[in-house]
């Protein structure tokens, strides 16, 4: 007798647990409860808008629990290269000068800018790369820089066909998911952070012969 209702409440439990896993709610239920936990745990906030949190392909395929599959990484890559602006007048390179000021400044597009200018914001560039061999603080994220356009045969920035390495880096700098769907480089030019001078003297630090990075 006590067998027996061992099985009873062993079946019994089994069909609450089936008819508790029937209610639950499904991963796109979760997601979207999420997604509104978020937006109610945000405000607008100065230049700080809920709009951040609304994501792109791209955004969201390397955000999920699983990696995005070839298709869709390429769809993600093939959408942030057709969207990338190239320099007016074909200026590629501007002042190597400005570009190490760029790259060691790590303010801007917070909620206390008066503005979304890029004039305003740096490009934090040491956070996550070695550059210029003087600096001797930076981060590891991202591969050291140093030497950047020295090894890869830069010899001349004023030629009026740019090579392909420096189409390549303005392409990187535009937008890091042009050839990394799930990059973690910000994408400096697509969403404004710099406008083209400042990535130009970005470009110049890295390719420029006579920048101390390629010494």
């Amino acid at each position: 007798m006590k067998r027996v209702n061992f099985t009873l409440a062993a079946v019994g439990a089994v069909l609450l647990a089936v008819a508790g896993c029937a209610s639950a709610p499904s991963s796109t239920d979760l997601d979207r409860e999420a997604a509104a936990v978020m937006k109610a745990s945000f405000r607008d906030q100065g230049i700080a808008k809920l709009d951040r949190l609304n994501q792109d392909l791209g955004q969201a395929a390397c955000s999920s629990a699983t990696p995005p599959s070839d298709a869709v990484a390429q769809q993600v890559m093939d959408q942030a290269r057709a969207a990338v602006k190239w320099p007016a007048g074909g200026q590629y390179i501007g002042d190597w000068r400005e570009g190490e000021k760029l790259a060691q400044n790590g303010r801007g597009m917070t909620w206390t800018d008066s503005s979304v200018a890029a004039k305003d914001n740096g490009g934090s560039c040491y956070n996550c790369h070695q550059i210029g061999k003087a600096e001797i603080s930076y981060g590891t994220i991202g591969p050291s820089l140093y030497n950047y356009g020295k090894n890869r045969g830069v010899t001349d920035v004023t030629a009026p066909t740019a090579q392909p390495i420096v189409e390549y880096t303005w392409m990187k700098i535009w937008n890091g998911k042009t050839f990394n769907a799930c990059s973690n480089m910000p994408r400096f030019g697509h969403m404004g952070l710099l406008d083209e001078k400042q990535i130009a003297n970005v470009m110049a630090l890295l390719l420029d012969p006579k920048s101390p990075v390629n010494q």
